[in-house]
């Protein structure tokens, strides 16, 4: 078994797992999520937006859905490996338009505005004080037309509390590549959560199986941080942002006490 330890840059973070990142989140719904999208357009805008960026766009998986739907889309993400997956399964689908930027969420440059932006799957979170938020909140209001959409995501205290806590867990799966080999795939990750800083640190390591059916080792460490509901208004408002809503639903239903992840909708008052 030989190993290779990567230590990850904090918008750099996913470089061992970027080749199954979706199949280890295949239980996300993106064709629900997007539905969710167009309902907030719906209610809050009154004509559909044409361009929209999807802020740190992982592998891609909102932005296809989107520009499927007939959005021109722009996907910006700071891993490399993460976009090299979605060139990737853009080009297995035969799509071709979609752009996709290496760029910092704190500090992405763009030619022009867009009329919404989204960023999904707790990104947010992996801003780790309130300045990150305040800069990324900040560029994206710059970039946004007049009354423009935000709409992002974060898991909520009780998902930090008692689903990532200290608990651990591992979880397998297979690749079949293109000549119909099945390699073996494990993740394992070891998560702490202070209280006091909000900090929860993912200690994360993927096992791949090789021809000779030994097992590459890679190593690397994340990091997320809790935000209440009223930390995040607060910055929004900051930030040149009206709150239209925050969700603990795709059905626009009212956070429960249970509720693992919050949905935030803003317009940009400009």
């Amino acid at each position: 078994m030989s190993s290779n330890h990567k230590k990850s840059e904090p918008f750099d973070a996913y470089g061992a797992i970027a080749r199954v990142y979706d199949r280890l989140n295949a239980e996300i719904d993106y064709a629900a999520w997007a539905n969710f999208v167009e309902a907030c357009f719906s209610r809050y805008l009154p004509n559909k937006p044409e361009l929209l960026l999807d802020l740190a766009c992982g592998t891609g998986s909102m932005t296809l859905e989107l520009f499927r739907r007939g959005y021109d889309m722009i996907g910006v993400d700071g891993s490399a490996d993460m976009l090299s997956v979605a060139y990737e399964r853009a080009a297995e689908k035969n799509i071709a338009g979609a752009l996709f930027l290496l760029q910092d969420m704190r500090t992405f440059e763009l030619y022009g505005t867009v009329g919404a932006v989204t960023c999904c799957l707790d990104s947010i979170n992996y801003l780790l004080d309130e300045q990150d938020i305040r800069r990324t909140f900040a560029n994206v209001h710059n970039y946004l037309d007049p009354n423009g959409l935000f709409l992002f995501d974060v898991n909520s205290p009780y998902k930090f509390e008692q689903i990532y806590g200290d608990n651990a867990y591992i979880l397998e799966d297979e690749l079949i590549d293109e000549d119909g080999n099945v390699q073996a795939v494990y993740c394992g990750w070891q998560n702490h959560y202070d209280r006091e800083t909000g900090i929860c640190t993912f200690d994360l390591s993927l096992f791949e199986e090789r021809e000779d059916g030994g097992f590459d080792r890679s190593d690397e460490q994340q990091n997320e941080r809790c935000y209440s509901r009223e930390q995040l208004h607060k910055l929004l408002e900051q930030t040149g942002f009206e709150l239209l809503g925050c969700f603990g639903d795709w059905d626009f239903s009212e956070p429960q006490e249970n509720c693992e992840r919050y949905y935030f909708v803003a317009r940009a008052k400009k």
